[in-house]
Formats: C-alpha cells, structure tokens, sequence
C-alpha cells in the first residue's frame, strides 16, 4: 500500500515560532526536571509580563520575521524602548534644556568618527595578526624542510 505524497506545505502560526524559540532557550538554560510543568510556569509567567507592561515578544517576533521579508511591518508602530527614548527627548526639549541643533549633531559626528576608527584600527590588527601568523607558516615549513634534507 502506498501513500502519495503531497505538496502541502503547513505553515507555522506567527509569532509561534518566537515563544518556541524563547522556551527552548530557558528549557536549555534552565534543565529542569519537570519540562511540562516548566513550560506552564514559563508561560505564565510570560503572560504576566505582557499584561503588565503591555508588550507582546510574540507579536513583536511576528514584526521582526516580517520585515525580513518586507519592511512595511515597522511603519504602523514603534517598539517600547524607541517611544520611551522619543518622549523622553521631547520632554527635555520642551524644558528648554535641549542641546541645539549644531551641537548634537557635532556629537554625532564624533561618534560615527570614533566608530570609523575603532573599524579601522581592527582592519589593521587583523592584517598584522594574519601577517605574522604567514610568516609563522613560512618559517615551519622552512625548519622542516631543512630538517628533512639532513
């Protein structure tokens, strides 16, 4: 008796995939001895986080997972952390405490030269380290070469 086989693909539901991931994570953390009774302590607890502070990592999963395909999942809403910052820079603005314009942005002029640097210094570490390591090489294969001529 033979099945066929068919070309029906089931799709995950999203944000599924994320909580999965996130309890493998703990269960792996964690090795507890109970795995099922874990589980149910994890979602819980995942629960009552997501009632309290009103964020869901399932829903904001789905928004990562989403971009990778399309970027259009990030335009309606922003997360938390990015809204907190934005009210917090407006606030201090409105006290008449902001740095101008000229100022910030000579700050971030700084930082975007700093990063360079930093990048460019571990391009150059990178290229003497794998100089040295040819010339390690080089200098074995010579000793044992001479080594075998004996």
């Amino acid at each position: 008796m033979s099945i066929p086989f068919s070309n029906t693909h089931y799709r995950i539901p999203q944000g599924f995939g994320n909580l999965l991931e996130g309890l493998t994570r703990e269960i792996l953390r964690e090795q507890p001895d109970n795995i099922p009774a874990f589980a149910a302590a994890y979602f819980e607890n995942l629960l009552e986080k997501r009632e309290k502070t009103n964020f869901d990592p399932a829903e904001w999963g789905t928004k990562v997972d989403d971009r990778f395909y399309n970027n259009h999942a990030f335009k309606e809403q922003e997360p938390p952390e990015k809204c907190e910052q934005e009210k917090s820079h407006t606030s201090v603005k409105e006290e008449g405490t902001s740095v101008t314009g000229l100022e910030s942005s000579k700050e971030d002029k700084d930082k975007e030269e700093e990063i360079a640097a930093v990048k460019i210094q571990a391009a150059f570490r990178g290229h003497l380290a794998r100089k040295e390591l040819k010339r390690m090489k080089t200098g074995n294969l010579q000793k044992e070469k001479s080594e075998e001529n004996k």
